[in-house]
């Protein structure tokens, strides 16, 4: 899968192996929001990618 590096600043294709899934929940003054991503681990950095609640519920990744 391809994430965006933001040290280099150029695209990264990641392995399969090395995702992970995670749902974000905060409180706003109006309820809540949630956030989906997934995460990976990329030459010692981490990186995030941001997506759609279908694409989240789609991934095979496991929940980090």
């Amino acid at each position: 899968m391809q994430f965006y590096d933001l040290k280099t600043r150029s695209h990264v294709d990641v392995p399969e192996g090395n995702i992970r899934k995670m749902k974000m929940v905060r409180k706003t003054k109006s309820g809540s929001q949630t956030r989906y991503a997934l995460t990976a681990d990329y030459q010692g950095r981490k990186l995030y990618k941001f997506v759609s609640e279908a694409n989240y519920k789609s991934s095979n990744a496991r929940e980090a």
